[in-house]
């Protein structure tokens, strides 16, 4: 668990993925730049191609996926977090998750094209950039799992011990979808709690 810091720094950041050579760094920082998008921006859609990777500097995201009665959130990203399409990352097709901001976001932006460019001059580079993908996959099956085997209050508590500043940061509701319950559900789950 991270500490909640008011924001994160492009060198922090990269750093918690793999730590380059200071030259690798700063080439692959040359195509980083900064965006800075209002809360409830769509930063990514389904079934769209997304040809950059993010990182979070100052804010909170979620991840879902839309049926036809409701939006099912999978995943919080915050302060240091990537957000990336594995899909679109790996196989240049379009992705199954929408991203939304839930707040009032600064983010770094990365071209994947540019990233994939280095990966082919510079090994130190491409090794982020395996380390990278490693932690998605690793983040990936932690989700699957917890779904698959946790109970939604087991689920809570991992939020809680995890990431509480999510629970003071998010609106119950999205809390509620993450967790597969209704917001009912999670209030009787959170006076359990207390």
């Amino acid at each position: 668990m991270h500490p909640r810091l008011p924001f994160m720094d492009i060198n922090q950041i990269l750093d918690r993925i793999y730590v380059l050579p200071e030259i690798s760094r700063n080439a692959l920082k040359q195509y980083i730049t900064e965006v800075s998008h209002p809360k409830s921006f769509c930063l990514m859609e389904s079934d769209k191609i997304i040809p950059y990777i993010y990182f979070i500097r100052k804010g909170i995201v979620r991840a879902y996926a839309s049926t036809a009665d409701n939006d099912i959130t999978f995943w919080f990203g915050s302060e240091g977090e990537t957000v990336v399409s594995m899909k679109s990352y790996v196989e240049d097709r379009p992705g199954y998750e929408s991203i939304e901001l839930l707040e009032d976001c600064d983010l770094y932006v990365l071209e994947t094209e540019h990233l994939k460019k280095l990966f082919e001059t510079d090994i130190h580079i491409a090794n982020w950039g395996r380390k990278f993908a490693e932690k998605e996959l690793v983040r990936t099956e932690e989700l699957i799992i917890s779904r698959q085997f946790k109970t939604s209050l087991e689920r809570y508590k991992d939020l809680m011990a995890n990431k509480p500043d999510l629970l003071k940061r998010v609106q119950l509701g999205h809390i509620a979808s993450y967790l597969g319950i209704t917001q009912v559900s999670l209030s009787r789950i959170r006076a359990e709690i207390k």
